[in-house]
């Protein structure tokens, strides 16, 4: 088994799409930033979103059963930046301009792309939960700049 600080470093070389995942609903709303999410099938158009359980937003996207994966276009940096800092849910939505689409998850307006999506299965793995998410709306942007994450720190990819 590889030591946990081995596996971060290597992970860290894992280019990955920056993303905002909101929820909203009986349980409030709610934000993160994450990278881990990715598309596990198109029929029917599915994404897998990890968190971490010991997120104190954790237990409200599981109360909500809902979300929202917003990719982030090359300018939303401080996007990201807010929802990963220690701000409270109602400052971090202070940021930014917000709509919602079918299921009231907010959607950030000019994002790459916003994934609305019910949460059909959670699995538990390790310290994180494994969210198997139904895509029950999309909003494209004409943003042809996207933002990822290499080596512990922000780039823009695409067309400039």
């Amino acid at each position: 088994m590889v030591e946990a600080i081995d596996f971060r470093n290597a992970m860290s070389l894992l280019t990955s799409a920056v993303n905002v995942i909101t929820t909203n609903g009986v349980s409030g709303q709610h934000g993160f930033t994450a990278s881990a999410v990715c598309s596990v099938t198109d029929t029917p158009g599915t994404l897998l979103v990890c968190m971490n359980k010991a997120s104190r937003s954790y237990v409200h996207f599981v109360e909500n059963n809902i979300l929202t994966v917003n990719v982030l276009a090359a300018h939303q940096e401080n996007i990201s930046q807010v929802f990963a800092s220690k701000l409270s849910s109602e400052e971090r939505f202070e940021h930014g301009e917000w709509e919602t689409l079918v299921t009231g998850a907010p959607i950030l307006k000019d994002a790459l792309v916003s994934f609305d999506c019910k949460i059909d299965q959670i699995q538990e793995v390790g310290t994180h939960a494994v969210f198997m998410c139904a895509v029950v709306a999309i909003q494209q942007n004409k943003n042809d700049q996207g933002l990822v994450y290499f080596n512990r720190a922000y780039h823009q990819v695409g067309k400039k």
